[in-house]
């Protein structure tokens, strides 16, 4: 196996340890391939042989890996529990040896060497039977276990071309061997009463390319897996004529019979059910399973041959899948015997609060429900979402059933209807949701369109109308720029006045939006309030030989050997850019020249020298500003913001 794969074993055990007993299950198995699956319910263990890797893997009813038997068992197929579940034997083909497996210990106890390539074992007769030989050389051989010696009695029967497969119902005279893979399919049936093989019947109508085949427990039937004819063939022991069919689908690959008689046929299928449930006397499923697509195929996952087996006591079924690469795992199904129970539900699409509606829906299966079945309903909505009871309703002989009901809250209701399973059926149930009305409440958020200096501490108050029983309003800032996420920054019920409030510090334009959930009457409400927060923006001269008031403003006079600095400083958002304007003053009116843009450093400075021949400037007034224009600055984030004019003029 991968390492990806181990790992996802060991975690997938993990992940389940704690999961409940009686619930369906799947896990993944250690294997490359497997040859035979038994279930132990005095342990409550599973055994699945690997004969690629010469190992049988146990695992607990819950698919964990509790221990894998590796030591001298290469190419183990064929298993068989002794009646009281204490011992496990296992043909192991490439050592001609049949292991003995306590149970108790999963460690191998003793071995009974045999004949050439066993490759299956079945107890009848007070005997243990084996089918072995290569190619041509196919026979049946016994192991008596009731001498000490444990004598083998070889070459029973060597009509075969290979190693028949065997099984024989518990506490049984009856033998019945089979060829896997061949087509037309032969089986064969044998008396063993007396310690040795006398056949009884043979047949080559058991269809093409066998798979698997199971004795049912009175001994009187054996059900055939064939990949044809699409379905699950039924021969007499005594004489193998045919005795009925279960109806399944493609591909039969695989067989398994409860104690009780309940039949569970698989199939090697991709896009129908996989498995089969069938009670005694029925040729109709009861129950199907459909596999997932745990692979990278179109093709679901698909049985493995002869990989069906039951719990026992009939209240679990076990099986062995694989995928299209070749990972295979152990799915159990609880209660598999029971027929799945299919509800309904059809509510109205919207309804009015606290106004009558009608619900209606069905109940179904495959099995027939007895008259009168009850069905339990639940209301799930805001002022009850854990579920409230209501009366339960009877289903009509029909299956069909209806009831009333006053929905007391709006906002989303669901109906939901309940069976509650018996003996032959499982649990189901249905739901169906109806959007019941809502009043509407008024919900504000003051200061809209308003522009604040920037770092301005701006109180904004949301405004709740009438509402049931919610009074919580929650209100969230959204400052502009993609690196400031929407926050949560006030959560709380309004004061007698309907109103909450809360303080913000403004340094970018910001969208306020305060919200309202709902409760069982009210709708929910929102409000939104979109401000401006103007940047600082600070400008400053240098290099000036004195400053002087005059002509109504602060003047900064610069020799005209002087290049003025002009230093811009401003909050920094990347990519920005402050707005440089120059104008120049001529018979009482100011005339701009051309601005220009000039990015900020990281720390938000921007430092400009205006060069030039300053002597042709002398005696000219001038001014600078700076700004900051949304959009044309390089950013959105804040509102557009001028500077203050710095005044200058050059002398000689």
């Amino acid at each position: 196996m991968t390492a990806a794969t181990t790992l996802a074993v060991l975690f997938s055990s993990a992940a389940l340890a704690a999961a409940p007993a009686h619930a369906d299950s799947s896990k993944l198995l250690p294997v490359r391939a497997t040859g035979d699956v038994v279930v132990d319910g005095v342990h409550r263990q599973v055994f699945v042989s690997d004969p690629s890797n010469g190992k049988i893997v146990v695992t607990d009813y819950a698919g964990n890996v509790v221990k894998q038997l590796t030591t001298g068992l290469s190419g183990v197929f064929g298993l068989e529990l002794s009646a009281d579940s204490g011992t496990l034997y296992a043909a192991v083909k490439d050592l001609d040896a049949i292991a003995v497996i306590d149970t108790a210990t999963d460690t191998e106890s003793t071995r009974y060497p045999v004949g050439d390539k066993p490759l299956s074992v079945a107890l009848a007769g007070g005997k243990l039977w084996f089918g072995y030989g290569g190619d041509t050389a196919g026979a049946i051989g016994s192991v008596d276990l009731t001498s000490d010696q444990h004598e083998v009695t070889l070459d029973q029967d060597k009509g075969w071309y290979s190693a028949p497969v065997l099984d024989a119902a518990p506490g049984s005279d009856t033998l019945v061997a089979g060829q896997l893979g061949m087509s037309p399919a032969e089986i064969a049936s044998y008396d063993v009463s007396s310690g040795t093989a006398r056949k009884l019947a043979s047949t080559r109508e058991a269809g093409d390319n066998l798979g698997d085949f199971q004795v049912t427990p009175d001994g009187k039937d054996v059900v055939v897996a064939s990949g044809a004819p699409y379905y699950h063939q039924v021969f007499k022991t005594a004489d193998l004529g045919e005795d009925g069919k279960y109806v399944s689908t493609a591909y039969p690959n695989s067989v398994a019979i409860a104690p009780n008689g309940t039949v569970a046929g698989g199939s090697f299928a991709w896009y129908d059910p996989d498995v089969y449930v069938f009670k005694p006397g029925s040729s109709e499923a009861v129950r199907t399973y459909d596999f997932p697509n745990t692979g990278n195929t179109s093709g679901a996952d698909t049985l493995a041959d002869a990989g069906l087996a039951w719990a026992p006591d009939g209240s679990r079924l076990f099986a062995v899948t694989y995928n299209s690469e070749g990972v295979y795992s152990l799915r159990g199904f609880d209660a598999p015997t029971k027929a799945v129970t299919t509800v309904t539900v059809d509510a109205p699409a919207t309804a009015t609060r606290a106004k009558k509606l009608t619900v209606k829906g069905t109940v179904a299966s495959k099995a027939a429900f007895p008259a009168g079945v009850q069905l339990a309903v639940t209301r799930t909505d805001l002022e009850s979402p854990n579920g409230k009871a209501l009366a339960p309703v009877t289903a009509q002989a029909d299956g069909t059933y209806s009831f009333t009901d006053t929905p007391p809250a709006g906002g989303k209701v669901t109906y939901t209807v309940s069976y509650a399973g018996d003996a032959d059926h499982a649990a189901g149930s249905g739901k169906d949701t109806v959007e019941v009305s809502r009043a509407k409440t008024s919900l504000t958020v003051n200061n809209n369109g308003k522009v604040y200096a920037y770092g301005k501490d701006v109180t904004f108050t949301a405004h709740l109308g009438t509402t049931y029983k919610n009074r919580t309003v929650e209100i969230w800032a959204d400052p502009f720029g993609a690196d400031k996420p929407k926050k949560l920054v006030k959560s709380g019920k309004v004061n007698s006045h309907g109103n909450l409030s809360v303080t913000l510090d403004l340094k970018r334009d910001t969208k306020v939006t305060a919200k309202f959930a709902g409760d069982a009457r009210y709708a929910p409400a929102s409000a939104s309030s979109t401000v401006g927060a103007r940047v600082s923006v600070s400008t400053s001269l240098s290099r000036q030989y004195k400053t002087k008031s005059t002509w109504g403003h602060t003047y900064y006079f610069f020799h005209k050997s002087k290049d003025p600095l002009v230093t811009t400083k401003m909050p920094y958002y990347p990519g920005r850019a402050q707005k440089l304007e120059f104008e120049v003053y001529y018979q009482g009116t100011w005339y701009p020249g051309d601005p220009e843009y000039f990015k900020l450093d990281s720390d938000g400075v921007s430092r400009v020298q205006i060069t030039g021949d300053h002597g042709q400037d002398v005696g000219w007034r001038f001014r600078i500003r700076s700004s900051y224009i949304n959009g044309s600055s390089g950013d959105t984030v804040n509102s557009t913001t001028h500077g203050a004019w710095k005044y200058f003029t050059y002398t000689r």
